[in-house]
């Protein structure tokens, strides 16, 4: 017999599916308080020599600490993910750098994703299907233009990483749909920010701080953006198909 709490997904059994997206909420609200200063240039720039001596002797250890705490920081939507993905390319060059800023940014993506789609996305995107009219109209059209959809949210440069990783979970896209569009599609902005991480000890010396602004440059806006066209291709297409036909 089917349990009356669970057939609805309210009671004691959809809180406790809902537990590890609210704990990740929780842990990102009190980290937005409390590690504001501690995950900053300022920071990194104190502890450089220290950072790069343990690298030196210590590389693997290095790597797995900083793709541990690059997981972490994504995974529980703390700040300082910027600081991350520059401390990678500070630590590591633009390559292996990025590699390594890009497979934990991937891996801690996958975290938002599985503990929401657990909590809230089955059931939504199973409410979504089962709903007539317009709410099913918009998962159908997502359903659609998916592969296309999950490439832009990646390659825009102002949809927050949070929503990215969140909504998809919440319209049922699959596991391995979200693990590859977000692996491919962060790669250009984690290459840019990683190659200004490689050249922060220049800027340092300087005491300087680095320019962030970078990917908004034309000669690295111009080509995103066309990688964004690119992927909003297939929708545009499967739009004029569906006029046509009409």
């Amino acid at each position: 017999m089917t349990d009356v709490n669970d057939a609805g997904g309210t009671g004691k059994s959809g809180w406790t599916r809902a537990l590890p997206l609210m704990a990740i909420l929780l842990v990102g609200l009190v980290g937005a308080f409390t590690l504001r200063d501690v995950l900053s240039f300022e920071m990194l720039n104190t502890h450089r020599e220290k950072l790069m001596a343990y690298r030196d002797a210590h590389y693997l250890g290095t790597v797995a600490a900083f793709m541990a705490i690059y997981v972490v920081i994504v995974g529980f939507s703390l700040p300082g993910a910027t600081v991350a993905t520059l401390t990678g390319g500070f630590l590591f060059g633009t390559f292996p750098g990025v590699v390594f800023n890009v497979g934990a940014a991937t891996i801690g993506a996958v975290v938002i994703f599985l503990a929401a789609r657990w909590g809230l996305g089955e059931r939504l995107a199973a409410r979504m299907d089962a709903s007539q009219g317009r709410v099913k109209a918009i998962k159908q059209g997502i359903d659609d233009n998916q592969w296309s959809m999950l490439f832009l949210i990646r390659l825009v440069p102002l949809v927050p990483f949070f929503v990215a990783n969140l909504v998809p979970a919440l319209v049922g896209v699959r596991l391995w749909r979200f693990v590859v569009t977000t692996a491919l599609g962060i790669i250009p902005g984690g290459l840019v920010y990683t190659s200004v991480g490689a050249g922060l000890g220049e800027v340092f010396a300087r005491g300087e701080t680095p320019d962030l602004g970078v990917i908004f440059e034309p000669k690295v806006l111009l080509p995103i953006l066309a990688l964004c066209a690119l992927a909003a291709l297939p929708m545009l297409i499967r739009a004029v198909r569906g006029r046509e036909a009409l």
